[in-house]
């Protein structure tokens, strides 16, 4: 019985990080069309993990909820940030804070 106890955990282990991969996808995928809506440039084309935590959905389940950050560009000279909530395996939220210097359209409406 001893032995299955790694095994239990590496097994474990490998299904957080498949499941932290599909996570980190779907951000990448919102953040991307999110920016390509607002006509702004994705920078990096990648997001990356800022929070890490339990929190329970709108059912009262316990999901893990991720906050990916990533920046953007409204002109290819600033870089203004973003980020975007993944509660188990659905977007929560996907924000663009809006620098003094866009002009552009209101990332919020």
């Amino acid at each position: 019985m001893d032995s299955w106890l790694p095994v239990g955990i590496i097994a474990l282990l490998a299904l957080f990080w498949l499941d932290s991969l599909r996570a980190r996808e779907t951000a990448t995928r919102a953040a991307r069309e999110a920016c390509e809506r607002m006509g702004v440039q994705f920078l990096d084309d990648t997001v990356a993990l800022a929070k890490l935590r339990l929190r329970r959905d709108r059912g009262g389940r316990a999901r893990l909820a991720r906050i990916y950050g990533f920046e953007f560009s409204p002109d290819g000279s600033t870089r203004s940030r973003g980020h975007v909530l993944i509660l188990g395996w659905h977007i929560e939220t996907l924000h663009l804070e809006r620098s003094e210097e866009w002009d552009g359209p209101d990332p919020r409406d």
